[in-house]
């Protein structure tokens, strides 16, 4: 049986008491049967005249199997971008300060990515009945312009790149920060950093939707449009896999549904009028990179060889920029255990290391205790000086693609990109992923693959160090844990009350109502708080594009719930369809 078909076999037949065991020793946790041995009888890797195959290629050159960079980290090491997030902006600024203050180090460039709290992912100001208990606790609150300029304070961020991990909201959340930058006197254009914008993955895995799929992907082509025109060096959207993975797809389906997720976003963006090597530069990714080590790396080759192929031959880009896909890689989430938690140290590590040698170009190291609670200074400090340790101490930037030309690397990887494309075909044949989220295609998939997971780990086919083996020592741990004090949303709600009676209630109504014009195609009818500001931002975009709305209404001083409000008036809210 090929190597393909046994994957299947084992992927689509449910386990019992009665069904066979996985042997873990002979399939990875996404089904693949790995044979004893590979040899060149196996896979092609060079051409009869010992050239690369095409399909490897060489680094910096199409597919980009090998890499987007010729030197890839020989030249300049990945971003270490460190997840920060939690009670109120100034604290949170005091953990950027800390962990820009500790990565300074030769050609290591740092990052910062901003975790927001549940109120402010779900588009909720903190003084909603519905952010009660939960402000500041799983990431910072964000109602404000006024927070805004809080949490970035004395921050150069037209020198740091800085990362959002927002979606439903995200379209608000931007237009505060751009709004923020240019009461800093600073000039868009050199503002590098990306937001997570999206929100198609949030209908397949994390649920921090707010509008029907149509309105949200809408929302998303928004911010690409604006992004195009305004701020060359901002990723609008950071098509995201981790989360797919994080709610226990398999890796292929990590792939595959990734990719077809940047692919609607691409199909949208081209039916609005834009054209893709326009945008397509500024797309990016973010993936999981989980325990299966080999897969992880095999994962990050495929997913350059598909986008490459589907930018240049489906949408006939012709700016080779376009045809790179950038990746961010985080390491997995949902393999730390709070038992034993000084194991995920280690799990981390090679998590990492497999994200390097797949080709990403920045990288987050999740902290040992993130399963306990909020990662403490001294775990983020671990996380970050593991990254460093992996930098500067293994030598793995010292050659391009070190695992390239690998029998078994290439044989995995050609079958997993294989794989990858009978997904997406089947995603083209029910109509796209709009029509795929309305069916419950994604939802249904995910949830079977995670199913099978929790059998195989159930039955001990699948070891998990301190979970289900090895667990001497689970009695205790000795881990510190970071407690947010009631306070912080007392005072939180504090400051908001007093940003609202600040404010003219007059500006607040005009921009709110101007929101809803716009987002009702009646842009020609917005009078805006800051005329000749909202005309130059609106300048060239479509007329329903809510952008310039938004950012005029950050600065008349609306907040984040009121924004996310008018959108929803006309927009409506979602909560899902029949099937769910």
């Amino acid at each position: 049986m090929s190597t393909v078909e046994n994957a299947k076999q084992v992927a689509d037949t449910p386990l019992s008491k009665t069904d066979r065991k996985v042997d873990p020793e002979t399939v990875t946790i996404s089904g693949y049967a790995v044979d004893q041995l590979y040899d060149p009888a196996k896979v092609k890797t060079q051409t009869p005249n010992g050239e690369p195959d095409p399909r490897i290629g060489n680094p910096g050159q199409y597919p980009f199997t090998r890499g987007i960079h010729e030197t890839m980290y020989r030249g300049r090491l990945w971003t270490m971008r460190q997840f920060a997030g939690f009670g109120s902006a100034d604290d949170t600024n005091k953990r950027f300060k800390y962990l820009l203050e500790n990565a300074k180090h030769g050609k290591a460039q740092t990052g910062l990515s901003t975790a927001f709290d549940l109120p402010t992912l779900m588009g909720r100001d903190s003084d909603d009945p519905l952010s009660a208990g939960e402000v500041g606790r799983c990431g910072v609150a964000v109602c404000t312009i006024d927070d805004m300029h809080r949490l970035y304070a004395e921050i150069p961020i037209d020198q740091v790149t800085v990362s959002q991990t927002i979606n439903g909201p995200a379209a608000v959340i931007w237009a505060m920060y751009l709004a923020m930058a240019r009461e800093r006197d600073m000039d868009w254009a050199n503002l590098g950093g990306t937001l997570q914008n999206d929100i198609l993955k949030e209908f397949h895995s994390q649920n921090e939707f707010i509008y029907p799929p149509e309105a949200s992907t809408k929302l998303v082509v928004d911010t690409i449009e604006f992004a195009t025109k305004h701020t060359p060096r901002w990723n609008s959207v950071s098509i995201s896999g981790y989360h797919i993975r994080e709610a226990g797809s398999t890796a292929v389906q990590e792939l595959a549904f990734t990719l077809r997720d940047g692919m609607e976003y691409v199909e949208w963006a081209q039916k609005r009028g834009l054209d893709v090597d326009e945008f397509a530069p500024r797309l990016s990714f973010f993936f999981n990179s989980h325990n299966e080590f080999f897969e992880e790396i095999c994962k990050l080759r495929a997913a350059r060889r598909i986008w490459s192929k589907v930018m240049k031959e489906r949408y006939g880009a012709k700016n080779e920029r376009s045809w790179l896909m950038r990746t961010h890689v985080q390491t997995a989430g949902c393999s730390l255990t709070e038992q034993q938690p000084l194991n995920n140290i280690v799990r981390v590590a090679y998590q990492a290391m497999a994200g390097v040698l797949g080709g990403c170009q920045s990288l987050h190291t999740d902290s040992m205790d993130e399963t306990l609670g909020l990662p403490t200074e001294t775990a983020v400090r671990v996380a970050l000086r593991t990254q460093q340790i992996l930098a500067h101490e293994t030598g793995v930037h010292r050659t391009v693609d070190p695992l390239g030309g690998s029998w078994y690397v290439e044989a995995l990887t050609d079958q997993m990109e294989k794989d990858a494309w009978k997904i997406i075909e089947e995603v083209d044949d029910m109509g796209g992923v709009v029509e795929g989220i309305h069916k419950g295609y994604f939802r249904r998939s995910i949830a079977e693959a995670s199913y099978r997971f929790g059998q195989e780990m159930e039955a001990g086919d699948r070891i998990i160090v301190g979970v289900n083996a090895y667990t001497d020592g689970n009695e205790a741990h000795d881990v510190e844990i970071l407690q947010i004090a009631h306070d912080v949303e007392v005072a939180q709600c504090d400051r908001l009350e007093k940003f609202k009676k600040d404010r003219d209630e007059e500006k607040v109504k005009r921009a709110m109502e101007n929101i809803r014009l716009v987002a009702r195609g009646e842009g020609k009818n917005v009078d805006p708080v800051d005329g000749d500001f909202y005309r130059e931002a609106a300048r060239g975009l479509a007329e329903d594009n809510v952008m310039p709305a938004l950012i005029d209404a950050a600065h008349a001083k609306c907040t984040l719930g009121e924004m996310v409000q008018a959108m929803a008036d006309v927009y409506g809210r979602y909560t899902g369809g029949p099937e769910w």
